[in-house]
């Protein structure tokens, strides 16, 4: 019976050290840092051309016409400027599809560092267009630039679920969404006509992006690389284990070299596995799918359609044209504040109560928005009753769907399933993305305002799939995370096993010998089999 009390004292005092989880410094300088050079210009570039729109067009008809001798006409402008922003996202799905092969011979930070040679030389090419006279090389630079966001978007995610705490991992994964919605608010002051919003002005818009690339290029090289990249695919314990005590500010980190190991006894092995092999592992068929409908929702849920919308509604409201870019200042204050939020609550609330209730809210008021702007000639208030849904489906958005999909693609899949797991979520991110930029104009044409009713059944479907497949995931580990989809996978966790190649594999026992001599406490963990 003594021992039955001592046995749950020492649990509950083990349970109290666990959820006590300190924020060293080295932790917080490497996510914003990571992010800042990442997900920031990721934010910044899908803002930044909306508000010299018009003065770029200008400057493609100039030149133009100064080469040719006549003007172009209003097609073919309009068809250049389309291309100009989204090829963006072709550049993207490059970026995603080269990155598996980048984090496996660089790493996971050297790749984030490695990454600013293609943001630099984008805001060259931008920069200079005008004083080149060149459109051609605004066109390139936005798809390098785009070449850039595929690959942060992610090897970041892969960086912050490697580096944090199981306990904190949802709100440091946050940080990427965060600094996205910081990103577009950013792009949104810049082009403020008082800033660079102005005809003289627009290509140091396009230069202030080699600013954050600068900063993480100075301050990257003195953080650790990921502690799980170092220990579980280069075999340096020294490294690994040095990584892990500046993150998480201690000496004794057996305890987390003892949950990677947990994790390699799993794996049986480090090799990394192609997208094609990662497709053909039944162990991780519900996580594939999961990652799929989060990222396609995440892009097909109807917020760039939003922010098409947003000048027009604006004016319908009686707000005059010459304030509305201050005005829209207010739906990327709220995106920010929405999304810092989901970061503070996201440990406490969960993953999966924020993913459905943000997509369960985006119906509602895409429901209302319907209404509002079908009857908004009628009614005088109605137009700003659509400004409210407007700031209202952006903060839902921001609250779960926007920075979620990135935190459940670093925690669903394992060490050597990572790597492709984000090439398949990147290349279903972005070419979700295209799909949005090229076929919602026609929807648009052809249902008006009735077009919210197709977002509001994708955000029905996407909540559905969410609230009977998706397990939580807060403070869980990866293989706990593993287990809780082994069931619906129809496998058995001896299955898991085998599905990461045995025969090429350091066995684990030699794995183990090695990591726990290597602790600076001296101590050899027998508890380790």
């Amino acid at each position: 019976m003594e021992n039955k009390q001592q046995n749950n004292g020492m649990m509950k005092e083990n349970n109290a050290v666990k959820k006590k989880v300190n924020w060293s410094r080295s932790l917080i300088v490497a996510s914003l840092t990571g992010a800042f050079g990442s997900s920031f210009l990721y934010g910044y570039n899908l803002s930044v051309v909306n508000a010299p729109a018009g003065y770029i067009k200008k400057f493609y008809n100039e030149t133009w016409e100064r080469r040719y001798g006549f003007s172009m006409d209003e097609g073919t402008l309009t068809l250049l400027w389309s291309i100009t922003v989204s090829i963006f996202a072709i550049g993207g799905l490059v970026g995603a599809i080269i990155v598996t092969p980048i984090v496996k011979f660089f790493g996971r930070k050297c790749t984030l560092l490695l990454n600013n040679v293609f943001a630099v030389a984008a805001a060259l090419l931008m920069s200079l267009s005008l004083l080149a006279e060149s459109f051609e090389m605004l066109v390139l630079g936005r798809i390098i630039m785009g070449v850039d966001a595929g690959i942060s978007l992610s090897a970041l995610p892969m960086y912050l679920s490697e580096i944090s705490p199981k306990e904190i991992r949802g709100s440091l994964g946050q940080v990427t969404a965060i600094f996205i919605c910081i990103g577009v608010f950013t792009g949104q002051v810049l082009g403020l006509p008082e800033i660079f919003g102005q005809e003289s002005r627009w290509p140091f818009l396009f230069g202030a992006i080699i600013v954050p690339s600068l900063i993480q290029v100075v301050i990257l090289p003195f953080l650790p690389e990921s502690p799980r990249y170092l220990l579980l695919e280069k075999h340096n314990t020294s490294k690994a284990e040095k990584a892990f005590q500046r993150f998480l500010g201690k000496d004794d980190v057996s305890h987390e070299i003892e949950e990677v190991l947990a994790e390699s006894r799993v794996q049986r092995n480090t090799k990394l596995v192609s997208i094609l092999q990662l497709l053909r592992t039944r162990a991780a068929r519900w996580q594939i799918v999961t990652v799929v409908v989060t990222m396609g929702c995440y892009q097909l849920c109807g917020l760039n359609a939003i922010w098409y919308y947003t000048n027009n509604i604006f004016s319908e409201a009686g707000i005059n044209h010459e304030t509305i870019p201050y005005v829209t200042l207010s739906t990327g204050a709220v995106e920010t504040l929405a999304a810092v939020f989901s970061g503070l609550v996201i440990e406490r609330l969960g993953r999966r109560p924020l993913l459905i209730g943000g997509f369960g809210l985006m119906i509602v008021f895409f429901a209302v928005l319907t209404v509002s702007l079908t009857l908004q000639n009628t009614v005088h208030w109605l137009p700003y009753l659509s400004i409210f849904c407007i700031l209202a489906i952006i903060a839902s958005f921001c609250i779960g769907p926007g920075g979620i999909p990135f935190v459940l693609t670093g925690e669903l899949f394992q060490q050597s399933q990572r790597p492709a797991a984000f090439m398949i979520a990147g290349t279903v991110n972005w070419l979700s993305n295209f799909a949005v930029g090229l076929l919602f104009p026609f929807i648009q044409a052809g249902l008006q305002t009735y077009c919210f009713l197709v977002f509001a059944g994708i955000c029905f479907a996407g909540a559905t799939y969410l609230y009977f497949v998706l397990p939580e995931t807060k403070n869980k580990t990866f293989h706990e995370i593993s287990q809780a989809f082994a069931k619906r996978n129809k496998v058995t966790l001896e299955m898991q096993e085998m599905n990461h190649y045995p025969g090429e594999r350091k066995s684990s026992e030699e794995q183990e010998s090695n990591f726990t001599s290597s602790v600076v406490n001296g101590e050899t963990k027998k508890g380790i089999v």
